[in-house]
This record gives C-alpha cells, sequence and structure tokens, in this order.
C-alpha cells in the first residue's frame, strides 16, 4: 500500500463521525476476526488488529476452520501465500461465513502474477459471497479484466481510471471494491468514495497492503453498511501512517514500529478530526 504525500486538505464531511463510531464500538465490543492469511503479514495483521481495537486469530486448518469462524465477526481471506490445502481452508470459511452473515474481504494478494493466484482469487469469488475486495492497482484491474502488470506481489502498471475500475467491477462483483494507492478509491456499484489519508512510507514496509485490509475487516465487523466500514478502516490505517512518519522520520524499520503506536493512540477525537474521506 504506498501512498502519496499527506498533504492534502479535503475535508472529513459525516465520515469522521462514523470512524470515530466505529472505533468505540470496537473498543466495546472487541470482535473477533478471523484471518486465513499469508505467513508473511500474520503476525504484522494479528497486531493490526489488537491495535484497531478488535482481536485476531489465524486458524487455517480445514478441521476448525467452519467452527472458529463461527465466532467470528468478520473473515480475511489473504491468498499471499498459497497452496492447495488453504485454498480449500478458504472456501469452507468463506461458505460458512454466508452462512452466518459473517463479511468476507478477500485481499488478492499477487493476482495477475500467476495463473494459479489470479485463478484462485476468481475461484473465491465465484463460491463465496465476498463483502469486501481490497487490492492494489494491479490486482484488481486483473480481475476487472484490464491490462495490469504485477511484480511478485506489487503493482507495476494498470490499465484505467482506479475510480471508474472500482464502480465497474463492484457492479459486476455485487460488493464493495477498494483499491488502495496514492488516493484510495472503493464503490460498491453506485457511489464512489475517496480515501486521501496515507503516507508514502507505507510503501516501503512489506505487508502494509495486507495491514490495510485487515484494518477494513475490523471496521466492516461494526457491521453494515460495508462501504462506509471499508472507507472508515482504510482512513484510520493511513491516518496512523500519517502520524507514524510524524515520529519516525524517512527511516522505513522506525516508522514499522511507529505505526502500532499511532494506530493503538488514535482516539475516536483524534479519527473524527484526522480522516479525509470524499464521495468522487
Amino acid at each position: 500500500m504506498g501512498k502519496g504525500g499527506s498533504g492534502k486538505t479535503e475535508g472529513n464531511g459525516g465520515f469522521g463521525e462514523e470512524a470515530a463510531r466505529r472505533r468505540l464500538v470496537l473498543e466495546e465490543r472487541k470482535p473477533l476476526v478471523h484471518h486465513i492469511t499469508n505467513f508473511v503479514v500474520m503476525n504484522e495483521t494479528a497486531n493490526i488488529t489488537i491495535c484497531a481495537g478488535a482481536l485476531p486469530v489465524m486458524a487455517h486448518a480445514r478441521e476448525e476452520v467452519e467452527e472458529m469462524v463461527s465466532l467470528a465477526s468478520a473473515l480475511v481471506l489473504n491468498i499471499g501465500t498459497l497452496y492447495p490445502e488453504m485454498v480449500e481452508a478458504m472456501l469452507l470459511a468463506g461458505r460458512e461465513a454466508n452462512r452466518r452473515g459473517i463479511p468476507v474481504i478477500l485481499d488478492p494478494v499477487g493476482a495477475g502474477a500467476t495463473s494459479y493466484r489470479t485463478e484462485t482469487a476468481r475461484r473465491i469469488l465465484e463460491e463465496v459471497e465476498v463483502a469486501v475486495v481490497r487490492g492494489n492497482s494491479a490486482e484488481v484491474a486483473v480481475l476487472a479484466g484490464r491490462l495490469a502488470e504485477v511484480r511478485g506481489v506489487e503493482a507495476v502498471s494498470a490499465e484505467g481510471d482506479m475510480a471508474e475500475v472500482a464502480l465497474e467491477l463492484a457492479g459486476d462483483l455485487g460488493c464493495v471494491v477498494a483499491i488502495t494507492g496514492p488516493v484510495d478509491h472503493l464503490s460498491d456499484g453506485s457511489r464512489v468514495l475517496a480515501v486521501h489519508n496515507g503516507h508514502h512510507l507505507l510503501g516501503r514496509v512489506t505487508g502494509t497492503g495486507c495491514m490495510a485490509t485487515t484494518c477494513a475487516a475490523c471496521y466492516c465487523a461494526v457491521g453494515e453498511p460495508f462501504l462506509e466500514g471499508a472507507a472508515c478502516g482504510l482512513a484510520v490505517f493511513g491516518l496512523a501512517g500519517e502520524r507514524a512518519a510524524e515520529v519516525s522520520g524517512e527511516r522505513p524499520g522506525t516508522f514499522h514500529a511507529c505505526l502500532y503506536d499511532a494506530l493503538h493512540g488514535l482516539d475516536a477525537a483524534a479519527i473524527r478530526e484526522g480522516v479525509r474521506v470524499s464521495e468522487a
């Protein structure tokens, strides 16, 4: 998740209030967020979940994922380090989440880099009712059938205006699509939101895209509408990046540690004043 500068001046409108409300609910309820995620970011996303105000669990075994997701308020499916048994566990957990009305958040990490990743992301979207897809510009462009270049798990290029891509794919899939970048664009197929929070150092630390997905999932765990939930989660994560950079300077390692501190330290008042989300 690579962000541009943090000098945008867009007002927060009603999104500051909504983000603050969701933060307070997270602190009060401590919802469980079940992750079936990649091994690179497992510790990072667990910490981000806690700092956001929720509780994490990383359960991958097919023998327990259905039981575990029944206890959760959101399910994150992240395809960053795929293998066949993990894919089957994701499908089992996703179907159980659907039966119980639990939102599923898909992170199609590296879709477009290999056929296996692309096909897996599409299979999940076909067999599971996904509430939110959160990816970078190239990953989402690939899922939308557009030209894009993915190198490993990083976006190199993507065809089209990202607001339009989000709107189009959200309409096709019937879910929220969130594309993170210098400005994050989200759509539910009818509305388009832009999130202006963030800092360029988020692109210098491994796994910040996955962390952004987790923060969006935490805020969606509070409840519908998921367009607002995902936007608030991404804005709060971006705001934490801004606050972390104020302390770390241009030092990615220090920034990584400060990111947890900043997210943990964002209270409702700071969120109310600091998030910058606009309706496109």
